[in-house]
């Protein structure tokens, strides 16, 4: 909680003046620039082992009235980009990654449903309502910072969200809580709890600070425990097209 105080103060200033995502006129179509800085296992931070940035572009709507999401991972310290994974996140929030190379990151497996639309429309002028949210995730996750992913595989997300209201020290901020599941349906079906924190910006519908601790099941080891942390670096707004 201490981290995510000291990261909505440095976002805070850049989060007062972006768009709100709304459904388009017919005809029209939108895109949106973000981007994310992250730390893994680590706290986020402009450098240093396990951090980075994820730039994620936003085309909506698709055919379905959904969005198509691109994002790219660059880990600090290394020479180029991973390779750019795009996916679907349709109306009713699942998300599909059924373009190669489907590797998931850590970061990507976190913001990737956060960013659909409506995530957050059960939230009250408060900030104090709680909702549930249900979705698949279509992809090959990932496991770690380095690493090959496997095989596509559906994952059954489900997550209670509660809100907290306003943050302390940025009343355009909302503070809200979410729990959840991930279960992979077929192979080995593997499960992890997710715990999130969520610094959610009302104007912009977006969340501009997450950090998401997973726990992996079977417990194995150490490395079956991740933490992924994400804060807002850019916003470039909605950009009619």
């Amino acid at each position: 909680m201490k981290q995510l105080g000291l990261l909505v103060t440095a976002i805070f200033v850049l989060t007062a003046q972006t768009s709100s995502l709304v459904a388009p006129p017919a005809g029209a179509t939108y895109t949106r620039h973000l981007v994310f800085q992250f730390g893994y296992n680590t706290p986020v931070a402009s450098s240093g082992k396990g951090t980075g940035t994820t730039t994620i572009d936003i085309s909506y709507p698709t055919k379905d009235g959904g969005l198509s999401i691109s994002g790219t991972d660059f880990w600090w310290n290394t020479v180029r980009a991973r390779a750019t994974n795009t996916c679907e996140v349709h109306p009713n929030g699942n998300v599909m990654c059924s373009q190669p190379p489907n590797a998931i990151s850590p970061m990507q497996l976190t913001i990737f449903p956060l960013l659909a639309v409506g995530v957050f429309k059960s939230l009250n002028a408060a900030g104090t309502s709680s909702w549930t949210r249900s979705y698949k995730f279509y992809a090959a996750i990932i496991p770690g910072a380095s690493g090959f992913a496997g095989t596509p595989y559906n994952w059954q997300c489900s997550y209670n969200f509660q809100g907290k209201g306003p943050m302390k020290g940025a009343a355009s901020l909302v503070l809200v809580d979410a729990n959840g599941t991930l279960a992979q349906q077929g192979g080995t079906y593997l499960k992890a709890k997710s715990k999130q924190t969520i610094a959610y910006e009302p104007a912009a519908r977006l969340a501009v600070v997450v950090t998401d601790q997973r726990t992996h099941i079977p417990y194995r080891s150490v490395n079956s425990n991740d933490v992924v942390g994400l804060k807002l670096l850019k916003d470039s707004g909605i950009q009619k097209h």
